[in-house]
């Protein structure tokens, strides 16, 4: 078995590690080749912590295994610990024995902006200039790296619950050389590329805050009731995510589609535009919408490339076990 701490891994993994294993992880996903299992996420009735397992089996990749962990939404106050923590297990698919431990909470970072790029990529129009951001926090951060490097962007704007944290996007901006505007929501209507990554149970982007021809990522929703986006845009754009059964039951789609708006059927798998199966984009005036629910199989995905690099960087800790 091996071992890869939490502390090895920001020196193991790339942006562009993790975009190639998510991209080819959605694209196994929408072939049938790989498949997510049902997600348990519990309330544990201690410190406000969500907690709950992801996993799945890449029958192409040949990776089995889950990610453990969840929501201590006190941590960073209480022990300057980031909110989210989790581990990813992986098992050997041959004999059941288990493989790998590799820690959760980088790579889930990395992962989570590599879906929404990899939806840049696919579906936002290839002249887009005016990224917009809706959330500053931990992991707008890294939202934001990845997005920037799909595009030409011009301009960044952002708005946040708490405008004190708007530097923290500011400065990611401002390192990549693109000038960053602080803005009301509803000048995200200037954006060609909207990623919302809130953990609200109400919208903040509504219906006439998105232009047509926008691409929008909504990352935040992973939990029933969560809500970032009003319904009635989903039933204005073409929609996709990485998993359509999660993605109408606890993503962005499940208000849509509870007020019958949209139908299931009309939420696509991000990885058949991937393989070709889907066109994607079919217009230049045409809103599209990536509901990133967040699937066991990227984070296997990803662990998996981590593993095979800390095997290779001689820093893996081997055990018997």
């Amino acid at each position: 078995m091996h071992i890869v701490p939490e502390r090895d891994i920001p020196d193991l993994l790339t942006r562009e590690a993790s975009f190639d294993a998510v991209e080819n992880v959605f694209a196994a996903m929408a072939a049938g080749d790989a498949y997510n299992f049902p997600v348990v996420r519990e309330a544990i009735g201690h410190e406000d912590a969500l907690y709950g397992f992801k996993g799945g089996f890449d029958g192409k990749g040949m990776v089995l295994g889950l990610k453990a962990g969840g929501y201590w939404p006190n941590n960073l106050e209480k022990r300057q610990l980031i909110n989210h923590q989790s581990t990813v297990f992986l098992f050997d698919p041959d004999t059941g024995k288990v493989a790998a431990m590799v820690g959760g909470n980088y790579l889930t970072a990395l992962r989570t902006a590599a879906a929404s790029s990899v939806s840049i990529k696919h579906l936002a129009r290839k002249d887009a200039k005016v990224m917009g951001m809706v959330g500053a926090g931990h992991q707008a951060t890294f939202q934001l790296r990845a997005a920037l490097e799909q595009r030409e962007f011009e301009k960044v704007i952002g708005w946040n619950y708490h405008p004190d944290m708007l530097p923290n996007i500011a400065n990611v901006a401002q390192e990549a050389g693109v000038p960053f505007e602080a803005v009301p929501l509803e000048r995200m209507v200037e954006a060609d590329v909207v990623i919302s990554i809130t953990s609200t149970f109400a919208p903040s982007i509504m219906a006439d805050h998105i232009a047509p021809g926008t691409h929008l990522a909504c990352m935040g929703t992973d939990t029933k009731g969560k809500q970032e986006v009003e319904a009635a845009l989903l039933a204005r754009a073409t929609v996709f995510t990485d998993e359509v059964a999660q993605s109408v039951s606890i993503g962005e789609a499940q208000h849509a589609v509870g007020a019958g708006m949209i139908a299931q059927s009309d939420v696509h798998q991000i990885g058949a535009v991937i393989n070709g199966a889907h066109p994607g984009r079919t217009s230049d005036d045409e809103i599209t919408i990536f509901d990133g629910t967040g699937v066991g199989l990227q984070d296997l995905a990803v662990a998996a490339r981590i593993v095979d690099m800390a095997i290779k960087a001689g820093t893996a800790i081997e055990v018997d076990f």
